[in-house]
């Protein structure tokens, strides 16, 4: 099992507590975390180091990085214990969007032979002036953007860059370009048309995410506040998208936090299950990790689920029991992710003994597992409104959609 880690691909280290594997590897799996650079040192494009380029590319260094890991592995492993026949890359976050681009980018063909995503998905379309869920520019927009980071660097040309120390450098995130871009080579296109064209690494997946994901991303701190946020990102769409993930009262109801889940994570996942299940020949298994307290009326966590992230601690079994605040049951649901986990990287198949039967997933059978107390499966969440959502995307990609976006 070969970790990936997230950050935003502007921050993350193999070295963070929560991703050590020892636990994880108990349960019969030898476990890699492979480090790839991130920020202005892993995607930063220009027109001069395309230009040095054979495949007159840049901006996915970090890709690339990961690349060479899973080359490492396919070629070492078996001295580690380790079979190189089956590979299973996971990873959370920026680490699951990675996870999803590795899937449709043809460098990595042959490295893995499953995907396991949390909290990621990279189908949404390319824009010039990113959203979460839609966070990647093509090249010519990223190699702009490269030129504005130059400027901010106070230089004119990729050798006086190379010059300024490392740690001296200015910050790109600002800008937009810590992501990985759709260059032609590493990510040859839109992953949506992509795999809707049947060119992706056809491999096993299991992906899911956490039920308040929008609770960890700025959330708009009134009603008005998200309507407006709402109009200004979706346009003609925004009336239907409020209508299906009401704003509340008062207060910010959780069902609008769920369209920044839905459009970051959600819409991603439940495409990409859908995508796999129909045009793949591999299966797909799908999840939503919703392991919280129900908190009473008179908490300020009234209402909330699960944030962003809460899961890896599940899945790498770093749960302290000695906690009061750990329960039974997030122990159990810990054991529960840890056992499907692996037994997807040993089978392809999560279920096994020990622990509930989870189906895969496909538009005439689309059951989920939900983690939440206990595992037990249950429907797509959010059904309804993910349909409201996959409107505005498919908007997106018509040459209406395209132009407004620009």
């Amino acid at each position: 099992m070969v970790w990936i880690y997230g950050g935003g691909f502007g921050a993350g280290a193999t070295s963070e507590k929560n991703y050590s594997g020892e636990n994880l590897a108990k349960k019969g799996v030898v476990l890699v975390s492979i480090a790839y650079r991130v920020g202005q040192l892993g995607f930063l494009a220009h027109p001069e180091l395309s230009k040095e380029s054979p495949n007159h590319v840049s901006g996915n260094w970090g890709l690339l990085d990961m690349i060479a890991g899973l080359q490492w592995v396919r070629k070492n492993i078996a001295a580690f214990g380790g079979d190189p026949g089956k590979v299973t890359i996971f990873g959370e976050s920026a680490g699951g969007i990675a996870v999803s681009m590795l899937c449709a980018s043809p460098l990595a063909k042959g490295l893995f032979h499953g995907a396991i995503s949390q909290s990621g998905g990279n189908f949404g379309p390319p824009r010039p002036t990113t959203f979460p869920g839609e966070n990647q520019k093509r090249l010519a927009d990223a190699e702009r953007t490269g030129q504005i980071y130059l400027d901010s660097a106070r230089v004119s040309s990729i050798s006086e860059l190379r010059k300024i120390d490392a740690g001296k450098l200015p910050s790109g995130r600002g800008l937009g370009m810590s992501w990985p871009i759709i260059d032609g080579w590493v990510i040859p296109d839109d992953q949506y048309k992509l795999y809707e064209a049947g060119r992706f690494n056809d491999t096993p997946v299991l992906v899911g995410y956490n039920s308040d994901e929008g609770a960890s991303f700025s959330p708009p701190r009134t009603p008005e506040a998200y309507i407006e946020g709402v109009k200004t990102r979706y346009g003609t769409f925004a009336e239907s998208l409020i209508k299906a993930y009401p704003a509340g009262s008062g207060t910010v109801a959780k069902t609008a936090r769920d369209l920044a889940r839905d459009a970051a994570f959600g819409w991603h996942t439940w495409i990409w299950a859908r995508l796999q299940s129909k045009v793949g020949k591999s299966k797909a298994y799908y999840y939503y990790f919703d392991q919280h307290p129900d908190y009473p009326d008179s908490s300020p966590r009234a209402g909330y689920g699960s944030p962003h992230g809460q899961d890896v601690a599940y899945v790498f079994k770093h749960l302290d029991a000695s906690n009061p605040q750990v329960t039974k049951t997030d122990l159990e649901i810990s054991d529960a992710m840890a056992t499907y986990w692996t037994n997807f990287a040993k089978h392809g198949n999560p279920s096994g003994e020990g622990v509930p039967e989870w189906p895969a997933f496909s538009d005439t059978n689309p059951v989920v597992m939900y983690f939440n107390q206990t595992p037990h499966t249950g429907p797509v969440p959010s059904a309804e409104s993910l349909k409201s959502l996959d409107a505005y995307f498919a908007w997106r990609r018509t040459r209406d959609g395209e132009a407004w976006a620009k």
